[in-house]
């Protein structure tokens, strides 16, 4: 990169107030595509020159502030530009200073906005939160909006959650008790191939294998629980959660329930169905009451030693501390496997009562922020009782 091209780059960063200075020391003209990504970044990040996203648009003289009129169609322009110019990492960044600096809220629900927005797992938590003042004429984009952030994390997760939850679950025990509808073919006749017969030009197995259809049986089922909390810290786990107990319980090989609080309780379990339904049936930035929710729960566990308690929260107990640490503790003791998810935020930054965190961990139960990647083989080793310690935060 030559001197010039330095320079140009410096004067996109430092704005229009260091064009007279950075002239001095080459020739610094910006071309067109520049040009274009000056204006883009200065609509943001120096408003006061441009008048931001006010009621003339960007880059026109309506002052500062998203304003309350019908939308402009310049946003969506500049949307589009912004998306054109810059790589997919830094759209996110630059629409959500966006969101932040510019007001643009009250425009956040416009259709013609929202088919331009970069899907991004932080706007989709503030349009969530938002998501009872979204009009009318906008819940069809949103809708779609948020749908391609759930197809997105879907793809990432899916197929690593099934092998996880069907390597742990479906074991394919076998039983000595002979059965023609359990009858293992695979198995019989791999083990019997040494047995063929050309003279009757067939195998003659001398043992059958047949699977153990007891452990396929409701009472048998693993049942997993996803209590989830619903206060204001929680977006983004919200979000993975909810695509997560949509695959969990798409599984018929384990029971899912799926339960969301803050200071009330909503089962969600029903809206499993379709996880774009499951996160508009989440009332994000309420109080929480922990031990209430956990309280709840209590009456699904039919079998300890095969339930998963997963407590997805930021732990920021508004309720009874003292209960949540004895019911936990109970739960644990009947033979439930418990896990504590904390709150991510920022791509995987844990957020956290440390306080509550250490009491949990001083119980044995695990308690760390772990990355949506990290999930399926968390969910593997918890249904096959191996041990949790390479996964905790906490822990020295």
């Amino acid at each position: 990169m030559d001197v010039k091209e330095q320079i140009s780059r410096w004067r996109l960063i430092l704005g229009q107030e260091s064009q007279k200075r950075l002239s001095g020391m080459t020739d610094l003209t910006l071309s067109q595509e520049q040009d274009l990504m000056d204006q883009a970044l200065a609509s943001i990040y120096n408003r006061t020159e441009l008048g931001g996203f006010g009621s003339q648009g960007a880059g026109g003289s309506g002052g500062r502030g998203a304003g309350r009129g019908p939308s402009n169609p310049q946003i969506s322009r500049w949307l589009g530009d912004v998306r054109t110019l810059f790589d997919k990492e830094l759209v996110t960044v630059i629409q959500n200073d966006a969101v932040t600096r510019c007001g643009l809220k009250q425009l956040l629900f416009e259709p013609e906005l929202l088919e331009n927005m970069e899907p991004d797992i932080g706007l989709a938590s503030t349009i969530l939160m938002l998501k009872d003042q979204i009009p009318k004429r906008s819940k069809e984009s949103v809708r779609e909006f948020i749908k391609k952030i759930v197809e997105e994390i879907n793809k990432l997760l899916e197929q690593d959650i099934r092998r996880a939850v069907t390597a742990a679950v479906n074991k394919r025990k076998h039983s000595p008790i002979p059965s023609a509808s359990a009858m293992d073919f695979k198995m019989t006749i791999s083990r019997n191939l040494k047995h063929y017969n050309p003279d009757l030009k067939t195998i003659v197995p001398e043992h059958f294998y047949f699977f153990d259809r007891t452990s396929t049986t409701a009472a048998n089922k693993w049942t997993i629980i996803l209590d989830i909390d619903q206060s204001g810290s929680m977006g983004e786990s919200v979000i993975y959660s909810s695509i997560i107990s949509c695959i969990l319980a798409s599984m018929a090989s384990i029971k899912t329930r799926i339960v969301a609080f803050d200071t009330n309780i909503v089962d969600l379990t029903e809206k499993s169905d379709d996880p774009v339904d499951l996160l508009f049936g989440f009332q994000l930035g309420g109080g929480t009451d922990i031990n209430k929710s956990i309280a709840y729960c209590e009456q699904f566990i039919e079998n300890p030693a095969k339930t998963l308690f997963f407590l997805i929260s930021d732990l920021d107990e508004g309720g009874n501390r003292a209960g949540l640490l004895r019911r936990i503790s109970d739960m644990k003791e009947s033979g439930v496997t418990v896990i504590s998810l904390l709150a991510i935020a920022d791509g995987g930054r844990p957020y956290y009562d440390a306080q509550t965190a250490q009491k949990l961990a001083g119980l044995g139960v695990p308690c760390f922020a772990c990355t949506p990647e990290l999930l399926p083989t968390l969910l593997e080793k918890a249904l096959k009782g191996q041990d949790l310690s390479q996964f905790e935060k906490l822990r020295k």
